[in-house]
């Protein structure tokens, strides 16, 4: 098996965006067994959720931009070197202030597009709960493959965050991905609003399979997945 375990998302605050307007989540939390939890985490760290500062959000959208102008700029050398130069001083700022896992708020902050981490993609919570979980959001410019596509391999990194949150949504215990299995249906374009949903199609024992689809704004599918999330067994990392 592959694949950290996913977060266990608490909270319903983020918001996802329906023509302009924030539109609360729409949250059933009714499968979750948080007593099991508890028990079947007892071997594993448990991850809480985290509450940032008010400028951690526009800390990690900077961040994210500039991973956008990263792989899309085309300036002269000396502007290069000068962005360099900046980078370099940013790295000394926040050196001092590296964290060990869990410690720092980036991947546990749920309010925030990806939980606050550059890692994930900035996806927003629409509707979650045991019959699935549905996200909106949009590939940007740092995800190009090319000739406007996404790049193939960030398609499974959203499906697996997704399966993550679908397993915990309908009370199963802690798991990892077993496999991942993504049909590419059609081209993913970039900077387009792409809705993903997935629900559990079957859980046999410690297994539960999950599906997914990533669909366009007419409703069109461009990919599907099937994935595998195996409970894991007390004092199995």
């Amino acid at each position: 098996m592959s694949e950290r375990v996913k977060p266990v998302p608490e909270g319903d605050g983020e918001v996802a965006s329906r023509a302009g307007t924030a539109v609360r989540p729409r949250i059933d939390r009714s499968a979750v067994d948080h007593a099991r939890y508890e028990r079947h985490s007892r071997f594993f760290p448990k991850v809480t959720r985290a509450r940032a500062g008010a400028n951690f959000g526009p800390f990690v959208e900077a961040m994210r931009t500039l991973q956008d102008l990263a792989v899309s700029v085309d300036a002269p050398d000396e502007v290069i070197g000068e962005a360099l130069a900046q980078a370099r001083e940013l790295i000394d700022l926040l050196e001092p202030y590296r964290a060990p896992e869990l410690q720092g708020p980036a991947g546990r902050v749920v309010e925030l597009p990806g939980r606050g981490s550059l890692l994930l993609l900035p996806w927003r919570l629409v509707e979650a709960g045991p019959e699935g979980i549905t996200m909106t959001g949009e590939f940007r410019r740092y995800h190009l493959g090319g000739n406007g596509a996404a790049h193939g391999g960030v398609l499974p990194l959203l499906f697996d965050d997704l399966l993550g949150m679908i397993v915990h949504y309908a009370g199963r215990p802690l798991s990892r991905t077993a496999y991942l299995h993504v049909n590419y249906r059609k081209v993913t374009p970039l900077q387009t609003p792409l809705t993903v949903s997935g629900r559990v199609d079957r859980v046999e024992g410690r297994k539960t399979f999950v599906v997914a689809e990533l669909r366009d704004e007419q409703g069109a599918v461009l990919a599907d997945c099937e994935g595998l999330m195996v409970e894991l067994l007390p004092g199995q990392p």
